[in-house]
């Protein structure tokens, strides 16, 4: 029985494709967008989250630790000893291998919603082609069960892994960050020629996907970028649907729990007026556009 690592399922899940979906979160992504709300999951290992305010000072965790890293946190290598030792649930291991069979007994709990409301079960991450054999028997065990499904991803993996789980993928929710290469590459560590091609190859297959582009003022709503946008736009062919994620802080505690800076700490939030222009913008190259997932 394969097994993956993942960080979280989550159940009624609505902003990750149609209808009523239960979105199961695979671990490790090899991007690091520095506006990423679940830097948690782009390590391939489990990481440790903090809560300081639980802590009841009892030194628990100390004693369980046997890298001695509390005081020295470079030492650290997210075991879970000191979570597990922790009464207060001060500390929390985030990601954990599962079989596919875990995966599908939790999914499959909720067909009946999916088939009163169009929706099914979503793959997103971190980044799930990061696992491609894992994904592709958890596509396949759901295509078994009868249960319709949606890959979440950044198109940032091989094209032989994309055409491989492609026959088991009923819809991709695919995330556009970027046209100008050198700023992809800044912002997210990784060069987006891959993704673009993929998408491309997307269209070839004639598989059905969602474009997802996150909006983040002063990176990517200025008026190169949407140009460039369009132009990619026009050489795809009318798209079936556009979602604009407007970027938010809300992932700002998660880089403290994890101990690290927040990269985007001075960056506001789109306003309505934005969003409703770049929408309209956009709007001639899709069948319908969404302001959020």
């Amino acid at each position: 029985m394969k097994t993956g690592m993942i960080f979280n399922i989550q159940k009624f899940s609505i902003q990750d494709g149609p209808g009523i979906r239960t979105t199961v979160f695979l671990q490790g992504c090899p991007l690091h967008c520095q506006w990423c709300h679940n830097p948690e999951s782009q390590s391939f290992q489990p990481r440790l989250l903090l809560f300081p305010q639980r802590c009841i000072g009892c030194g628990r965790c100390q004693s369980a630790c046997y890298q001695q890293a509390l005081n020295n946190p470079s030492r650290c290598r997210h075991c879970g000893q000191c979570a597990a030792a922790c009464p207060a649930l001060a500390r929390e291991l985030v990601g954990r291998r599962v079989t596919v069979a875990e995966v599908l007994q939790v999914v499959t709990q909720d067909r009946v919603f999916y088939e009163e409301s169009g929706g099914g079960v979503t793959f997103s991450g971190g980044e799930p082609l990061a696992q491609p054999a894992f994904l592709l028997a958890l596509l396949q065990a759901c295509q078994e069960q009868g249960l319709p499904t949606a890959v979440d991803t950044s198109g940032y993996a091989h094209p032989a892994i994309l055409e491989t789980i492609a026959p088991f993928t009923d819809l991709f929710l695919y995330d556009l960050k970027l046209m100008a290469e050198e700023k992809h590459l800044l912002y997210t560590g990784v060069s987006n020629r891959l993704i673009l091609n993929n998408l491309q190859l997307l269209t070839r297959l004639k598989k059905r996907f969602f474009l997802r582009l996150p909006i983040i003022p002063d990176i990517n709503d200025d008026e190169e970028h949407l140009s460039a946008l369009i132009v990619f736009l026009r050489e795809l062919g009318e798209v079936e649907q556009i979602n604009l994620l407007p970027y938010h802080a809300l992932a700002r505690d998660k880089y403290r729990r994890l101990q690290q800076d927040y990269p985007l700490a001075d960056t506001p939030e789109p306003t309505a007026a934005q969003l409703e222009e770049i929408a309209a913008l956009l709007a001639p190259y899709c069948q319908k556009i969404k302001i959020g997932g």
